[in-house]
């Protein structure tokens, strides 16, 4: 009996260029954070347009810096509840209290209205994800100004997306980006800081350097470098990122198309006047029961699929977190998100097979 035909959750888009690129990086014995590093943070600055862009080892690390320098000791740090634990495991780790809000049901995002239910004025800084490369909505941004609130967006999973004109990455106080290799671009496992807060930047670059100023060490801090061997890799693919995400749109676009066919199941969500990187394409099964038997049926055809993420109010280690409300749309995309196969390899017959997988499991 033949085998099926691996149908993979991602692929990251990588080659020759990259493998040449560390080649010159080794021959250079210089292998540690250096000016390759360099190179990759200027290339993100410029092309996001901001001020500071500083390499970390992921974009946890990144998030743990900048609460480190912001003092968050002792406050309590708004974070969305749907979202990997990630977000708020760097809370904790710079001794801070998440208190976990809900999200929207259809962008998966905290919007302004929780953001509001959930503030008081003792809080500096709270901590929104633009989930799976969907830009959070503009008015969040605005209200976070008015409240005085610092914003470190977890911005893992969009590097590339744009609310208008703008990039996220630019609009927040604060953003940290992945590099691991489900994320736009991969540097294998890597992160990076964005802000164009000079006192910040200057606090975070110390921090990921064990706490260095010059030559003595007058904080705390430490090893969070990106090695120029990784950072030979983001520099590949920043060349690439806009043919990666035009692919990842144009593939959504068929997604879209097929699955829009199909009932009980809602398509991707798509926002207004944004460009989503389409990170994970993530959709809404409409009956919890539905989501793991596609899941199942896909795996059958050797077909990969994924949750869309953890609902962390019902894991172990953060039940008895502070919450805002029942956290109701959180445990619903908890249940009933599917994320389906998106990558270059990816092609319209495999969508074509996978959306009829759908539609047989839900409609037959």
């Amino acid at each position: 009996m033949t085998e099926k035909k691996l149908v993979p959750l991602a692929v990251p888009d990588v080659g020759e260029e990259e493998i040449n690129e560390i080649r010159k990086v080794m021959g250079t014995g210089f292998l540690t954070e250096g000016a390759t590093t360099k190179e990759f943070e200027k290339m993100v600055a410029d092309y996001l347009g901001v001020k500071h862009a500083l390499a970390v080892t992921s974009c946890t690390t990144g998030l743990h810096a900048v609460l480190e320098c912001l003092d968050i000791k002792g406050q309590e740090v708004i974070v969305p509840d749907y979202t990997y634990p990630a977000t708020a495991e760097a809370v904790v780790l710079a001794g801070g209290i998440p208190v976990l809000v809900d999200v929207d049901l259809d962008s998966m995002n905290m919007n302004t209205e929780i953001l509001e239910e959930a503030y008081n004025d003792k809080m500096t800084v709270f901590s929104p994800v633009s989930w799976a490369g969907v830009p959070l909505e503009k008015e969040i941004y605005q209200k976070a100004k008015k409240l005085d609130l610092k914003m470190l967006e977890d911005s893992a999973c969009s590097l590339g997306a744009k609310i208008g004109d703008d990039f996220v990455g630019k609009i927040a106080d604060y953003s940290c980006f992945s590099f691991h290799p489900r994320k736009v671009i991969t540097t294998g496992e890597g992160g990076m800081i964005t802000t164009d807060d000079d006192e910040i930047a200057e606090r975070c670059y110390s921090f990921k350097h064990f706490g260095a100023k010059g030559s003595s060490f007058e904080t705390i801090g430490t090893n969070y470098k990106l090695s120029n061997v990784l950072s030979a890799i983001g520099v590949i693919q920043m060349k690439k990122i806009e043919n990666i995400i035009q692919t990842r749109i144009e593939k959504a676009k068929i997604y879209h198309e097929l699955l829009s066919k199909i009932n009980n199941i809602k398509p991707a969500y798509v926002g207004e006047n944004t460009r989503q990187t389409f990170q994970s394409y993530t959709c809404y099964v409409e009956k919890e029961e539905h989501r793991d038997k596609i899941r199942k049926a896909l795996s059958d055809e050797n077909i990969q699929s994924q949750i869309g993420t953890y609902a962390l109010h019902l894991e172990p280690a953060y039940r008895n977190m502070k919450k805002i409300g029942n956290l109701g749309n959180s445990t619903k995309l908890f249940k009933n998100a599917l994320t389906l196969p998106l990558h270059k390899n990816l092609t319209q017959e495999d969508q074509e097979n996978i959306c009829k997988i759908i539609n047989k499991t839900l409609n037959n």
